[in-house]
């Protein structure tokens, strides 16, 4: 793969955008994560938007601490965090900085690296490399050393470049998965997008 032209890199303005925005224009743009020899590419292919202290299904509703302070920081660094002790998730802030917002990465469509990604996912076959949040961490080896990453930068080990722009009407909004208790309005808001009939969608 030809390295990225500076300009196809996602600015920091990308980012510092309502966060369904951000979240919706993230699909069908690449992320790289460049973790020793060739760089591993996907597509991304399904997101979700975690909006402010008052979104009861974000972490920021415990306000600033240790583990959100991210968050509130300036928007295009990466929040990875340890869930159900076991599985790493990748989100990226957006919004002003002060406000707490992230969008999580849950899927992307494998396209350069493959190989690497099947190591590091066990063999998984390529429809399984990253169809879901803790695959996709795994398939590119990102955990608790890359919280906190600035990823607008263009020699970050982990950047996001633009695809292949999504239609509207490819683009299908659905209330956010693994909520659990979380109460209503928030467990319901459509704030999930998906390329639609894509392949490679949580599972």
């Amino acid at each position: 793969m030809a390295p990225p032209r500076q300009h196809d890199f996602l600015p920091r303005s990308f980012f510092d955008r309502p966060t369904q925005t951000v979240a919706r224009e993230l699909l069908g743009c690449r992320l790289v994560r460049k973790l020793g020899g060739a760089p591993l590419v996907g597509a991304i292919v399904e997101t979700e938007a975690y909006i402010g202290e008052r979104d009861l299904a974000c972490h920021a509703k415990a306000g600033r601490t240790p583990r959100t302070q991210i968050m509130y920081g300036p928007p295009g660094f990466a929040y990875v965090y340890f869930t159900y002790g076991m599985h790493w998730m990748l989100n990226l802030v957006t919004e002003a900085e002060g406000f707490p917002a992230a969008v999580l990465i849950r899927a992307f469509e494998p396209q350069e690296g493959i190989a690497r990604m099947q190591e590091l996912r066990g063999g998984k076959p390529l429809s399984q490399l990253a169809s879901g949040p803790a695959k996709l961490t795994q398939a590119l080896g990102i955990a608790r050393g890359e919280n906190g990453m600035d990823c607008c930068r263009s020699d970050s080990p982990l950047t996001l470049t633009r695809g292949e722009v999504v239609p509207p009407s490819s683009v299908v909004a659905t209330p956010r998965i693994g909520l659990g208790q979380t109460p209503e309005p928030w467990l319901s808001k459509p704030w999930r997008f998906v390329i639609r009939g894509n392949g490679f969608v949580s599972r």
